[in-house]
């Protein structure tokens, strides 16, 4: 356990394969971590080495071959297809790196379908102030093609925040954004935790954008260890 009581999440002796055919693929091998009640972690790691699959197995995308995920004290390797859904719902917030918008809905309408989904109230006057929140006051009736990828990238962060998840989750949100909108996305995100006291995990392949978190994770060879 890390200083500062009960981590949000713990997770021990994970591991994952992926099978094709007679290949086999071990991505993470008996992981352990934690993280910590409203901390900021970044993780890092080559293309490849499993990060992406980290972050789906947190969010209850994916069920581990064995190990466990021990969310504000539930196991949730234990719930079944919909009790997870159910869960990340209410408390868990993903952000991808290519972002989740409907493309023929505009910017305010993608973010007003996130709240509906979570069960949310006042779902326009909600996705209005988030956005504006975000600095995108003058992009709600905007297309997603008619937004530049940082701005697309906003908006993403304003969908996983419509539930008022206790956890964020972000796989390389800036990694097809320039040095500026990369800096920007993150100091979205970062603003968000400061504000509302997420616990945040954050996949970057930049060691600049990684330092910016108070811990640091790094996987390699299906290992994760603190920097």
């Amino acid at each position: 356990m890390r200083a500062g009581g009960v981590p949000l999440v713990g997770v021990g002796q994970l591991s994952k394969t992926y099978r094709e055919g007679s290949v086999e693929t071990e991505v993470l091998r008996n992981i352990d971590f934690e993280l910590g009640r409203g901390e900021t972690t970044s993780l890092t790691g080559v293309s490849g080495s499993g990060k992406s699959t980290l972050i789906s197995l947190l969010a209850g995308l994916l069920l581990p071959d064995a190990g466990r995920i021990v969310f504000d004290g539930e196991d949730i390797t234990g719930l079944d297809e919909a009790e997870r859904a159910r869960l990340r719902a209410r408390r868990v917030g993903v952000v991808l790196q290519s972002g989740n918008l409907i493309p023929f809905l505009t910017a305010v309408e993608n973010v007003e379908l996130a709240i509906d989904l979570a069960g949310g109230d006042h779902a326009g006057a909600r996705a209005r102030e988030l956005l504006s929140e975000l600095g995108l006051s003058r992009r709600l009736d905007h297309l997603p093609h008619r937004m530049s990828g940082g701005e697309a990238q906003r908006v993403s962060v304003a969908m996983a925040l419509a539930n008022e998840p206790d956890l964020l989750l972000a796989d390389e949100v800036t990694g097809e954004l320039d040095s500026a909108s990369a800096e920007q996305v993150m100091s979205v995100i970062l603003d968000a935790w400061g504000e509302r006291g997420l616990t945040v995990l954050f996949v970057t392949h930049s060691p600049e954008l990684a330092g910016r978190a108070q811990r640091r994770l790094h996987l390699e060879d299906g290992k994760v260890e603190e920097v």
